[in-house]
């Protein structure tokens, strides 16, 4: 009898031991992990402390302020967050001034006071700081105006028009009123609020913002080329009214690439002289389709810098533009074969790049991967020489001048490609130190006099909480949320860390990966491959993961005795140029080899049975397993493909055309790495899982490959989806139908009967 209990006592601890998730609680996502602080932010004061969290089943955010003279948080009402001030790192002046309910609003740092400057229109953006401190200028529609922060008097600056357009035949009728009646010409000042600006004919519609410099005499101007190609639909067949109906989405890969010119309108001059970029370096001989990101002005000098990248992004400029002489002076070009990319460079998703001024306006800064890696530089404009202030097989992320043009502060993953450690880099000795190292991954903010730290950290296992430390006293930090569930707590007793590390592809390449691996007493030998999205992300890493769902589910995948491996694939963020552009031309090449090379490292060193071996993932990670499957039959047991995208030409053109150009221009390299054309490949069990309301890989994709799953006459495949689901589920319940049909696909395929 006591054998007997003994026996049922260690079944029932491992019982215990191995079952602590379920599908029903992964599959909440932040409800069962908790509501993770996200956005910290200085008051303009230094005492506060905001940030955010979104709480399940709430389509609101929750606002929250922290005060560091009580210690405490406090729930913020949507209006008090909207009246908070914040300091805005790098922005000088600017960070007390700001557009707000209908006003300008300035904030006064040594008192304390906000002064508002109502104006007569709601219609006013694009607030721009002048020389001096005490006038700014804003935008409605197509015309400038100067605003006077000392007595709030509005001037008009300068108001645009395209030149063909024609005043209609009551123009003519109006002004005979307003020159014969008083009354009218009464009524009409009454209704008119602001004075209205000189008017500047233009040969084109002017888009979007215009760009004023210092002085207020100069305006950049674009005009945009319009791309051919019509907008996709994606239809919703769940919907209030029974009835479906359609909505626009954005437009497939073009064969044309976007384009816009640029202007510098002298208002002093009343001149308009196009800037003409042809003397670049590898323009070539016909003019280039460019993108300029927003110049920077000098404060005391008619200069800008500005950001010029090619619309084929194969080649990035930085250039200095004499805006008195509109001569254009050629400061750093890099090329690219495949594209221009990296971290703190601009690149295709039209975010600007580490660029700036130092104090003196006679050198630059800048982030380059010249060297295989991105790294930042200076560049002395007179002397033209360049320095490389960081270098290594590493890469710099995110980049802060301090407030007195010094120093910098950056993060870095020097000490592993799966860490984000907190340095600091004095320009005076070139000493780079480190401030927050250990191992994980720091997202760091510096209150305004820069003497104190608030960041959000986390490790694998342990989520992101915010924490508040002294820059000279790092290692004394203090907690200041608490974020996970009770529920989760409990679970991660028993969760695995897992181990990153790396292996030898079979190009000699290493790739790192994160290792899941189940106690010998469970272990089944079999494994299942996840490949994680968008190809330039990374999850490799020693903090907590985007991916927490598939995180956790790797982790009952462990209980049940599956190894679990989560490889960084060619492509992904962190490992430098070379590793980020071994795709150019060939998805589903290289990247898909990093796992077959991954799956013979676990049958090689980790006893895994090679007929055993599942793959997954969602989005860029569904298309590999679709490769996977279609092009490497009887290498992989089974497969399931979320979100995938089955068709390349049927993507967006900022993403696509960078890495296989265009369907017109390189019709081989879409052919090479689109799935659909490999679907007669398919041997072995799949299973497809897709929203119907996607509106970046649109269901579209998974509709022309099932026909022709339909018309090759393939077996064992099947399709899940879910009408109300974009490309990043919403619901519990399409989660976890989702995770229980790979979870079914697995043990059905994986597992010795």
């Amino acid at each position: 009898m006591k054998i007997l209990l003994c026996f049922v006592f260690v079944c029932l601890a491992n019982n215990l031991l191995f079952s602590q998730l379920d599908l029903g609680q992964i599959m909440k996502g932040p409800g069962f992990v908790g509501a993770l602080p996200e956005t910290p932010e200085w008051s303009l004061d230094g005492q506060q402390i905001y940030y955010t969290k979104k709480f399940p089943d709430s389509a609101q955010t929750t606002y929250y302020s922290y005060a560091l003279e009580t210690g405490q948080s406090k729930v913020l009402t949507p209006e008090a967050w909207e009246a908070r001030w914040v300091w805005n790192p790098g922005a000088g002046a600017l960070n007390y001034l700001r557009i707000h309910e209908q006003q300008i609003q300035c904030f006064d740092a040594k008192t304390h006071q906000v002064k508002s400057f109502p104006l007569f229109t709601n219609e006013f953006w694009n607030l721009q700081l002048l020389q001096q401190c005490n006038q700014v200028v804003f935008q409605q529609k197509h015309s400038l105006y100067k605003f006077d922060l000392t007595n709030g008097l509005a001037q008009p600056l300068v108001s645009y028009q395209k030149e063909e357009r024609q005043k209609d035949s009551q123009d003519g009728f109006s002004a005979t009123e307003l020159e014969l009646f008083e009354s009218v010409r009464k009524k009409q000042l009454q209704n008119t609020k602001l004075d209205e600006p000189y008017v500047f004919s233009l040969p084109f519609e002017p888009a979007g913002a215009f760009q004023v410099d210092p002085s207020a005499r100069f305006v950049v101007l674009k005009q945009e080329i319009e791309q051919e190609g019509k907008l996709t639909e994606v239809p919703h067949f769940i919907a209030s009214d029974a009835h479906v109906f359609n909505e626009k989405a954005r437009s497939k890969v073009q064969n044309t690439e976007p384009t816009a010119h640029y202007y510098l309108h002298d208002i002093q001059d009343n001149s308009l002289a196009k800037l003409n970029f042809e003397h670049l370096t590898q323009m070539g001989s016909a003019e280039r389709a460019l993108f300029l990101h927003p110049l920077i002005f000098a404060q005391t000098k008619p200069l800008a810098l500005c950001d010029i990248r090619s619309s084929d992004n194969k080649d990035r400029w930085i250039v200095c533009i004499n805006l008195e002489t509109q001569q254009i002076q050629e400061l750093e070009h890099q090329h690219d074969s495949a594209w221009i990319g990296g971290p703190g460079i601009s690149s295709w998703n039209m975010e600007t790049g580490t660029l700036g001024w130092l104090k003196d306006a006679q050198s630059i800064y800048f982030q380059s991967e010249e060297s295989g890696y991105s790294h930042l530089y200076t560049l002395d404009l007179q002397a033209k020489t360049k320095m490389a202030l960081t270098s290594g097989n590493f890469e710099v992320h995110q980049v802060q001048l301090a407030n007195d043009s010094s120093s910098f502060y950056l993060s870095t993953n020097l000490y592993h490609p799966g860490t984000r450690s907190f340095h600091h880099l004095d320009l005076k000795t070139l000493q780079f130190k480190p401030v927050l190292s250990d191992q994980g991954a720091y997202e760091v903010q510096l209150s305004p006099n820069e003497k104190q730290m608030v960041y959000r950290f986390s490790t694998a296992t342990q989520p992101w909480e915010l924490f508040i430390a002294g820059f000279k006293n790092p290692n004394k930090a203090l907690q200041i949320t608490q974020s996970t569930t009770p529920q989760f707590d409990a679970a991660t007793l028993n969760f695995q860390k897992p181990q990153v590390l790396s292996f030898q592809a079979s190009d000699g390449v290493s790739v790192y990966a994160r290792l899941y691996e189940p106690k010998a007493a469970i272990k089944n030998g079999a494994a299942v491959l996840f490949v994680h999205g968008a190809g330039y992300l990374q999850n490799a890493h020693h903090y907590w993961s985007h991916y927490h769902r598939e995180y956790m589910f790797h982790q009952l995948l462990v209980e049940k005795g599956y190894t679990v491996l989560d490889v960084d694939y060619r492509a992904s963020e962190g490992y430098g140029r070379n590793y980020r552009t071994a795709i150019y031309r060939h998805m589903g090449g290289r990247d898909l080899e990093d796992f077959k090379d991954a799956k013979d490292f676990l049958v090689k060193s980790y006893g895994i049975d090679a007929s055993r071996v599942g793959i997954y993932g969602g989005s860029y990670g569904g298309f590999i397993t679709l490769m996977a499957l279609f092009t490497k039959p009887n290498e992989f047991a089974c497969g399931a493909a979320l979100r995938a995208v089955t068709d390349w030409a049927h993507y967006n053109h900022e993403y696509t055309t960078n890495i296989l150009n265009t369907p017109e221009a390189d019709p081989e390299a879409y052919r090479q790495s689109s799935p659909i054309y490999f679907a007669e490949g398919l041997a072995d069990p799949l299973l497809i899982l897709h929203g119907m309301i996607d509106d970046n890989v649109q269901f579209q994709d998974v509709v022309r490959l099932n026909q022709r799953l339909i018309e090759l006459g393939k077996k064992d495949w099947w399709m899940a989806l879910y009408p109300v689901e974009r490309h990043g589920f919403q619901y519990t319940s399409s989660w976890t139908d989702e995770y229980r049909r790979i979870l079914e696909l697995f043990d059905t395929y994986l597992l010795k009967n």
